[in-house]
Order: structure tokens, then sequence, then C-alpha cells
């Protein structure tokens, strides 16, 4: 009987030691397992960090990527700026054909504003044939036919103008010039040297003994022909020792078709209020500036009177006529 007990008790320590072995055991093993789920947690956070980071790298990339597309945008922008702004600074633009002015096409196509972006020196006339143009230092006047001078706003109309940037390519002192005809010969040779294909703006500033110049009154519609307009409302104006500016173009002998050939003159004083298209002067001491240049651009006018001319027609008679003004004697 105490064999018996005794035995039992053996095998319930037995049974109670293995238990807590067990457990103990177990207990050692859950606490890798743990450890691990922990560091596998921690693994996971890492991952989860590296992938925020690297989404938010992403994001910085396309941020950077909005960026350039911003840079490109505003690339693209400039360089459409470029290309349908200011032009190239060599080029004379012109608007319409003097031949569709002689005829009697005096409807404004552009804008004072619009043709300042295409230069900042020229001559022309303005909508409804009022006035002579002077553009200088790309500021536009007009000389009227009551001899006043005006800064014309922008929205003013334009039917004939050339105008280009000016650009000093070439310059010397004059004087003692005694008339038109010497200055003509003057700038002709000049012409000569540098090349008679080519297109010139000059300047000319400085004292003349005399000035000649004309300008006309508005016109109304019907219009007449300009040689017919400046026989009856054209005005002239002489000065004596008077400081100013000259500004003039060049057109070669191909341009006969578009526009006068040779020189075309027009003036304004040196305090803005007197000025007009020259037809005589004498120069007392003035510096002479050219400005090659070699592009030509053209805007043709969008009317129906445009349209309609016969620019076969030979003009050459009425352009000299208007141009010197062969008629003014019998004014």
């Amino acid at each position: 009987m105490k064999k018996t007990v005794i035995f039992l008790i053996l095998s319930a320590v037995v049974i109670i030691c293995f238990t807590a072995c067990s457990s103990q055991n177990g207990a050692g093993n859950a606490t890798p397992d743990a450890a691990d789920n922990t560091a596998t947690d921690a693994e996971g956070a890492e991952s989860a960090a590296d992938v925020t980071a690297a989404d938010a790298e992403s994001v910085e990339n396309a941020a950077d990527n909005t960026a350039v597309d911003t840079d490109d945008t505003e690339n693209a922008d400039n360089a459409t700026t470029t290309a349908a702004g200011v032009p190239d600074r060599d080029t004379l633009f012109q608007v319409s054909l003097l031949q569709g002015l002689t005829f009697g096409d005096y409807h404004g196509s552009i804008t004072v504003g619009e043709l300042k972006r295409k230069g900042d020196t020229g001559l022309g006339t303005f909508d409804a044939l009022n006035g002579e143009l002077i553009m200088l230092d790309g500021t536009v006047y007009r000389a009227a036919g009551d001899g006043t001078v005006e800064a014309v706003p922008d929205d003013e109309t334009i039917p004939f103008a050339d105008v280009s940037f000016f650009d000093t390519d070439d310059t010397q002192t004059i004087e003692n010039i005694p008339d038109y005809d010497a200055l003509r010969e003057l700038l002709n040779q000049k012409v000569a040297e540098m090349g008679g294909n080519r297109f010139y703006i000059i300047h000319i500033d400085g004292d003349f003994g005399e000035m000649n110049v004309r300008s006309e009154y508005q016109q109304e519609e019907p219009y007449r022909t300009l040689a017919e307009a400046l026989e009856y409302d054209q005005t002239f104006y002489d000065y004596e020792n008077i400081t100013g500016t000259v500004v003039g173009l060049y057109c070669p002998p191909y341009m006969d078709r578009l526009n006068a050939t040779g020189w075309h003159l027009h003036f304004i004083s040196e305090d803005r209020t007197k000025g007009g298209h020259v037809l005589g002067l004498s120069v007392v001491m003035a510096q002479l500036s050219f400005d090659i240049t070699d592009g030509f651009q053209m805007l043709l006018p969008e009317t129906d009177m445009f349209a309609g001319f016969d620019l076969t027609v030979d003009q050459s008679e009425d352009i000299e006529k208007v141009e010197t003004n062969v008629s003014r004697d019998d004014a």
C-alpha cells in the first residue's frame, strides 16, 4: 500500500515537473517568436517608412516634373512672343503699297500701337490722309495740314507707312549743304558705297538754314486719287534757321511697283511743333546716321477697294508728282 502511494506521489511530482518544464519551454519559445514578430513589425514599419519616403520622393519628382513643365510652358510662351512679336531689327515693315495710296485707298489697316511693335523710326500717313506721319524714337507724330504737330494715340489707324528699328551702321558730320539736290547726291554716293540693292533708314540731326515741308488736310469719302487730293488740299510751310531731325527712307530700284524708289524724307523740329514731308532744305551742320536694312515685310490691306485696283497701271508720273511736288509753283 505504501509502495503504491509513494509511486503515485512520485508520478505526480514527475507530471508536475514535466508540466513546469513544458511551460518554461513554451514561455522560452514564445519570447523569440514574439521578438521575431516585433522585428517583423518593425521591419514592416521601416518598409512602410521607406514606402512613405518613396511616395514623398515620387511627389517631389512629380513636383519637379511640374516645375519643368511650367518652365517648358514659359519657354514656349517666350518663344511664341519672340516669334510673333518684335521682328528682326534689320527688317523694313511696310503697310500697303504706295501705289494703293496714290489710287486713293486711305483706309487705315493697322493701328499706331501695332506699328510701334514693328519699328521705332519711319514715315507714312494716317487714315483719311490726315497729315504726314513721322516716327522718331518710338513716338508717332502727325504733321497736320494746318501746320501743327502732335503725338498720335495708339488707337489711330494707318493706311501706309514704312518703319524699322533704327541701329546706326554708319555716321558722319555734314555741313554747308546748299539744297535738296546736293543732299541727295551725297546720300546716293553713300548708297553706292554700301550697296544699291538694300534699304536704308537715315537720321539727319542738326541745324537747317531752310526747311520746306508740306502736309495735307483730312479727306472725305469718296476718296480722290492722291495727286488730285494734293492738288487742292495740301499746304506748304517754309522755315528758316530751324533745328530738328530729318527721317529718311531709301528704296532700291526694284521697289518701283511697291513704293517710291530713291529717297523719301520727312522732318520734325527739335521742339516737336513743326514738320511735314520735305520738299526742300539746306543744311548748316548736322549728324547723318545710316541704318542698313536688308529685310522686307509688307502688310496688304484687307479692303474691297484695294482688292479691286488694277496695279499693273503705270503710276510713275503721279508718284513723281506727289513726292517732289513739281506743281508747287502752281498751287
